[in-house]
């Protein structure tokens, strides 16, 4: 990963709950999600979210709100912004 981290905070066999920060400048590169996921921002920013076919979303990333994706996502994730994005993804194990 260039310019991101990653850090699990919480895991049991349910769910995985990983916090997630984007330096300005940075990528989370092309990935695939293998399980259901929610988003919780911790921070307010714009995120640039490249899907596998190309399109380009901008997804705002309000604290206080959440959103959630099925398994099998794919896609790259970048901060053009001047500062951090920080966010928590929640990730259900159970088929």
């Amino acid at each position: 990963m260039t310019g991101s981290t990653s850090e699990i905070i919480y895991e049991n066999p349910q769910f995985r709950t990983t916090k997630w920060t984007i330096s300005p400048g940075g990528t989370i590169p092309m990935h695939r999600h293998e399980h259901e996921y929610v988003v919780v921002p911790l921070s307010d920013n714009v995120m640039h979210v490249t899907t596998a076919d190309g399109e380009v979303i901008e997804a705002r990333m309000e604290p206080g709100t959440a959103y959630g994706r099925p398994k099998g996502v794919e896609h790259r994730c970048d901060n053009r912004g001047t500062t951090d994005i920080v966010f928590i993804e929640v990730e259900s194990l159970r088929p």
